[in-house]
């Protein structure tokens, strides 16, 4: 496996366990009951009976492949494991019960699952060109009995743990296209036998890839960023297609050998924070909230979540555990996405770097600085046109744009002031022409953040302006 697969993990151990725990990580607690939001295939007919989700997704992406261009694709997910109780009665037989208590310890019925990977390949690009290349992934299902003892050593009690067999394939397929491009499409579904009509939602979900995503990685090619392409490759970008999942450059920045094919909108490179320092699996988490609402469990629900599930138990330990400075370290951090030296605004002596004390003018935020910055005066060039407050522009979200940014994707605005920042970033406020609340939000000083480079300067008639 390539280096830039081998970084990409973490972050796809993160997507695989999306939605596998939520807070409060009780059996009990409604949101448990109905779990594994992402990257779900469900069996064939599941979705149109209303008992699973759909059995496939499929991404297009691009890559410059050269003489000896080969891919391997890792198909990663979970296999939902069910985990009964039961207890050993008088006369030496066992009987299932929904919770099981030996000593000190507890054991709940649950859902567990199993990580599962597949790996696939390498093929030579070349021999996937104009036809499809299909590869069965076919995974077994199995009974595991856990014996557990009590205090002196006699047998209590045991664990039963049971997984449905899954069956299913992933389609490559490689076409021609703009210039030296090739188009890649790569294709997972659930392939499981069997009728619609026989499954409940239990039965669906135990047949289900869950948390599906897939690695490609590249030797002697490079992907090309869909979310960024370059001008050679804009227009082959716009015939690209995704369905129920998205394709992100991964690895290290400056590589492009490794995609991550993930079930949840991320940006090219994702990485996870240093300061995520414990898994909490709450469908894109916000760490520190969560962490402060784990310490206010009482001890009685703290019991039930380490009877839940043994992830549940670490959670709750690793929380606990934390020191004042773990804990403050949660409390936020900003990261310069660009990381440019970027010009600050005229006279307030601010670079790029210079917030943190590494120099410059002035080091850090003077009153005299602040008195030269007027966000509803300030102007900001834009493609050699002044853009400020009453200006119009078109929204072109960058990269790093967040799911509600990439809504508004190429509709108008009207600029509401221009900021400046101790960073020496740019932040153009606007309110969209299309939104009809847009002068209540103005009014009120609600905007829509962007940077300069995400904004297209119009006249009045709606046309670029000229540079």
């Amino acid at each position: 496996m390539n280096m830039s697969l081998s970084l990409a993990r973490a972050v796809a151990d993160a997507v695989l366990y999306e939605g596998y725990l939520l807070y409060p990580y009780r059996a009990s607690s409604q949101k448990n009951q109905a779990r594994w939001q992402f990257g779900i295939l469900g069996p064939p007919g599941a979705a149109a009976a209303g008992t699973g989700e759909a059995p496939d997704m499929f991404a297009d992406c691009l890559l410059t492949p050269g003489p000896q261009a080969a891919l391997e694709v890792h198909v990663r997910f979970l296999q939902l494991q069910r985990r009964s109780a039961e207890k050993r009665d008088d006369d030496g037989g066992f009987r299932a019960v929904d919770e099981l208590t030996i000593g000190a310890a507890r054991w709940l019925g649950w859902d567990e699952a199993v990580e599962q990977e597949v790996t696939l390949g390498p093929f030579p690009v070349a021999q996937l060109m104009g036809q499809a290349t299909v590869q069965s992934v076919e995974i077994p299902g199995g009974e595991d009995i856990e014996e557990l003892r009590d205090g002196s050593g006699q047998p209590a009690g045991r664990l039963i743990r049971r997984r449905r067999p899954l069956r299913g394939e992933v389609s490559l397929e490689a076409a021609p296209a703009t210039g030296e491009l090739v188009k890649l499409r790569v294709s997972a579904a659930n392939t499981v036998k069997g009728t619609a009509d026989a499954w409940n939602r239990q039965d669906a979900i135990a047949l289900s890839f869950i948390g599906t995503h897939l690695l490609l990685g590249l030797q002697d090619a490079d992907f090309v960023s869909l979310l960024e392409p370059p001008p050679e490759a804009q227009t082959a970008a716009g015939t690209c297609a995704q369905h129920r999942c998205w394709p992100v450059l991964a690895g290290p920045e400056g590589q492009a050998d490794a995609l991550l094919v993930s079930p949840i909108i991320l940006y090219d490179h994702p990485a996870v924070a240093p300061e995520s320092s414990v898994p909490l699996y709450d469908s894109t988490e916000i760490d520190e909230i969560l962490t402060l609402r784990v310490l206010t469990l009482t001890e009685e629900e703290k019991a039930e979540a380490r009877a839940t599930d043994p992830r549940a138990a670490a959670i709750i330990n690793r929380c606990e555990a934390m020191s004042p400075e773990e804990l403050q370290q949660l409390h936020g951090i900003l990261r310069n996405p660009r990381a440019l030296d970027i010009p600050g605004p005229p006279g307030t002596g601010l670079a790029g770097r210079d917030a943190g004390g590494s120099g410059g003018e002035n080091a850090w935020w003077t009153p005299e600085a602040e008195a030269l910055v007027q966000p509803h005066m300030d102007a900001v060039l834009i493609n050699g046109v002044p853009v400020a407050r009453g200006s119009r522009v078109r929204v072109n979200p960058g990269r790093r744009a967040d799911a509600q940014d990439l809504f508004f994707a190429g509709q108008t605005a009207r600029v509401t002031s221009v900021h400046f920042d101790v960073d020496g970033s740019t932040h153009v406020g606007l309110v969209l022409e299309q939104d009809p609340a847009a002068d209540l939000h103005e009014g009120y000083g609600r905007s829509f953040y962007y940077s300069p480079e995400e904004l297209e300067p119009l006249g009045q008639d709606g046309k670029e302006s000229p540079p």
